[in-house]
């Protein structure tokens, strides 16, 4: 992904518009729009803010590849090996209709993926209203957590368009689902705060 892609995935995974982003930097709307049309780049001071507000890092917004976030120095990053194990999981698990597990909890819906020294878990508790967290251990350390939330806005709601969705996720956003999706009548949107390094 280049930087104007990057942007505009990060802004909608918050749900802000570009006023409301240009409001957050003072800057203008439009220096926004021609940020993510690719027209123009921010300076340094605008680049530090963007890291601060999306708690991301510099070298990820400006570095043309896929998912650069790192938490460690080294080239080897064990990131985006984590990153492809979850997305993985999360495509063998409740996603992919399989891997369901004993509850953990009163009351709760589990995953648990394992390959390697990885291990997944995944556990839920609700229904149309939901919470719930998943995690990544390698070799039986947490490496990783997300907890998320979420609700049907619609009666007419379609698990196995949620599953779609959450089968969409990519290693740029690799969370529960991509920022935005769509298929069909059926609309999915994710909003993050954090990321991969913030564990």
């Amino acid at each position: 992904m280049i930087f104007s892609e990057k942007l505009q995935v990060l802004r909608k995974s918050r749900g802000y518009t570009q006023e409301e982003l240009a409001e957050k930097l003072n800057v203008s709307r439009q220096a926004v729009a021609k940020w993510e049309a690719g027209q123009a780049y921010p300076d340094i001071l605008n680049l530090i803010q963007l890291s601060e507000l999306f708690h991301i890092t510099v070298d990820y917004l400006v570095k043309d590849r896929e998912c650069s976030v790192s938490v460690t120095d080294r080239e080897d990053t064990d990131t985006e090996e984590m990153i492809n194990f979850r997305l993985e999981a999360n495509r063998n698990t409740y996603a992919g209709f399989s891997n369901a597990c004993e509850p953990t909890r009163l009351d709760s819906h589990d995953y648990r993926y394992e390959k390697g020294d990885y291990v997944y878990h995944d556990t839920y508790v609700g229904g149309e209203q939901f919470a719930g967290e998943e995690a990544v251990w390698k070799g039986g350390k947490a490496i990783y957590a997300m907890n998320y939330a979420g609700r049907v806005l619609d009666e007419h709601f379609s698990g196995n368009f949620l599953k779609e969705a959450l089968r969409a996720a990519t290693p740029d956003f690799p969370y529960r689902g991509p920022a935005f999706f769509q298929s069909g009548e059926y609309t999915y949107s994710a909003k993050v705060t954090g990321g991969i390094q913030w564990f």
